[in-house]
């Protein structure tokens, strides 16, 4: 079994499962807590994603892509965490 079969057959879908559920928790979410950390988790699949199609079809660039996104979600992180901070000394 070669390397792009087995991200494409067994990779791919265990990933698209993933995302699957992972979207679920983001819907039925009951807290914000929960809907960042799972949207968090959401670009962190989003960006092993895009890294086994930079494997498979040998595209160096998409990395950068990920890249940037793994920045944006790194920001997002940081933010939600400045906020519930701050929200811990209005109380």
């Amino acid at each position: 079994m070669t390397l792009e079969a087995y991200l494409t057959y067994i990779i791919l879908p265990i990933l698209s499962l993933a995302v699957l559920l992972v979207f679920i928790r983001f819907l039925l979410g009951p807290t914000l807590s929960d809907r960042v950390i799972s949207l968090d988790l959401l670009i962190t699949i989003g960006i092993s994603i895009i890294a086994v199609f930079s494997i498979i079809y040998n595209m160096p660039s998409f990395l950068d892509i990920a890249m940037i996104f793994a920045l944006i979600a790194f920001l997002s992180t940081v933010a939600f965490a400045y906020y519930l901070e701050k929200g811990k000394r209005n109380e």
